[in-house]
């Protein structure tokens, strides 16, 4: 007898079951229930993503849709899984790199992944009122922020006051960098040491200390690669050590 869990529905299956509730007259509300099964701990959404996005690189990705009536069931109400806090930059499009489709991801982006007043916010509302089970801060390949952090100040003052506001958060994460003398290995080190940096500062603030200690969140880092379109996840402590 198979003793596994209930797998997760198919598209096709949820599409059938969505179908189905039509004909019976069901309610949006019942339509929104009839979702795919869910992530239930932080170990099942870094899983969910890795199997995103190892659909995305490998060219399987299943660009999930939705029908008229399922999208119009969003209306209900949102139940993402993940809080992605990723980088501004078009070239890193947070859905498909994953593979998730509607309401499955909360998304902030700003230049940098940086840690910002609203960004924090936005984040601790996922918390307290979507109860997502995982915080993935997503660097990535080139990033232009990171960029600009590694330049001569007198560069940076001629940049946009808010704009050296966000170099300013940077800046602390590049400061100290070993000699690197290949410059896309110095770019990758510098990327993913801010990605360290800003998930220690979330990691500090109470709403997420909180809800980390309690086991509803766990916190990692992630690096995007534009060329070959794999994330590089960042998970264990020795992963997350600036």
């Amino acid at each position: 007898m198979n003793h596994d869990p209930i797998p997760e529905l198919l598209p096709g299956e949820l599409k059938r079951r969505v179908l189905d509730a039509i004909r019976r007259g069901a309610s949006m509300q019942d339509i929104a229930d009839l979702k795919n099964a869910d992530v239930s701990t932080p170990e099942d959404a870094i899983r969910a993503l890795q199997d995103g996005n190892s659909r995305f690189f490998s060219g399987e990705a299943g660009r999930p849709e939705l029908g008229a009536n399922e999208r119009r069931a969003q209306i209900m109400g949102q139940t993402p899984f993940a809080a992605i806090l990723a980088c501004s930059d078009s070239r890193v499009p947070v859905e498909l790199v994953f593979d998730q489709g509607f309401g499955q991801l909360f998304v902030v982006r700003v230049a940098g992944n940086v840690v910002g007043e609203s960004g924090l916010g936005t984040l601790e509302y996922a918390i307290r009122h979507l109860d997502v089970h995982l915080i993935v801060v997503m660097g990535h390949e080139g990033c232009g922020a990171v960029a600009s952090a590694l330049l001569p100040p007198e560069q940076i003052a001629l940049e946009p006051e808010n704009l050296q506001k966000i170099i300013a958060r940077i800046r602390p994460s590049v400061e100290s960098l070993p000699p690197i003398r290949d410059k896309k290995a110095r770019m990758r080190e510098a990327v993913i040491n801010n990605v360290r940096r800003q998930v220690n500062i979330l990691r500090q603030q109470e709403v997420i200390m909180e809800a980390e200690a309690s086991g509803q969140i766990r916190v990692i880092g992630g690096f995007y690669e534009i060329g070959s379109g794999a994330v590089d996840f960042l998970i264990e402590p020795e992963d997350l050590q600036p």
